[in-house]
């Protein structure tokens, strides 16, 4: 596994898109950045993220043979792969709140953005980028942000977590060539975030109650409604409202 360290760039996807177009690029290559200045998340969010505390890295992921059709099962090894990682550091509370970011005890600790290659109805190969909040103190304007400082009270070698999560996508990759989707959905619904909790949502038609179910394969939201009828969104149309 090719590991890149960078001391800045604006973004790790972007700089391994770019390395992908100019190059021959081996499986997982992961590419890290101590600071990176234009991070981005779901939805065209920022990440905010201080130098050298935190880990900001992406995955180059090559497939073959992958339906278009499957896609969201990338999402689900990704976000289960952090999670098992951060098992390993005694880390409490953790789920995974639809899609793929990842929460401690509430907070938001990390979160992932997945840009895959299409080719013929194929996903080529997937540009997965993490970024997760492992040193940093403070987060202005982020009150649901935290870090794993902040919620244990320990320092931790970034070095350290960026394997162990590496490890953890190399074996779920395993188990996603091996066509195990039941697997990985039961595995991954099991830290779904509020799953059968009565939950507030805002949708286009505005404010509505219920409970989240679960996720379709095409990696829609499953909520079941206050009419008794279950549902499905995608990412623009729901929010989930803490």
């Amino acid at each position: 596994m090719r590991i890149i360290k960078l001391s800045a760039t604006d973004s790790t996807n972007l700089f391994l898109r770019e390395l992908v177009a100019e190059t021959t690029v081996k499986d997982m290559t992961t590419v890290v950045v101590q600071d990176q200045t234009k991070g981005r998340g779901q939805m065209g969010a920022s990440w905010q993220a201080q130098p050298s505390k935190n880990l900001t890295f992406s995955v180059y992921k090559r497939f073959v043979d992958f339906s278009l059709d499957n896609q969201f099962t990338i999402s689900m090894v990704v976000a289960l792969s952090i999670v098992k990682a951060l098992e390993g550091f005694n880390i409490p509370k953790l789920s995974i709140k639809w899609p793929n970011d990842i929460l401690s005890a509430n907070k938001k600790i990390g979160g992932v953005l997945i840009e895959n290659v299409i080719k013929k109805s194929q996903v080529d190969a997937s540009i997965i980028g993490i970024g997760l909040n492992i040193n940093q103190k403070t987060f202005i304007d982020l009150p649901q942000a935290s870090s794993l400082l902040t919620i244990t009270g320990m320092n931790y070698d970034l070095d350290e977590v960026l394997q162990a999560i590496l490890n953890q996508l190399e074996s779920y990759f395993k188990v996603l060539e091996v066509d195990k989707y039941e697997v990985l959905k039961t595995d991954y619904e099991s830290y779904l975030f509020r799953k059968n909790k009565p939950s507030t949502f805002k949708t286009a038609e505005g404010l509505c109650s219920g409970f989240i179910k679960g996720v379709s394969k095409e990696g829609l939201l499953q909520v079941l409604l206050e009419d008794n009828k279950l549902k499905t969104f995608d990412l623009k149309t729901i929010k989930l409202l803490y």
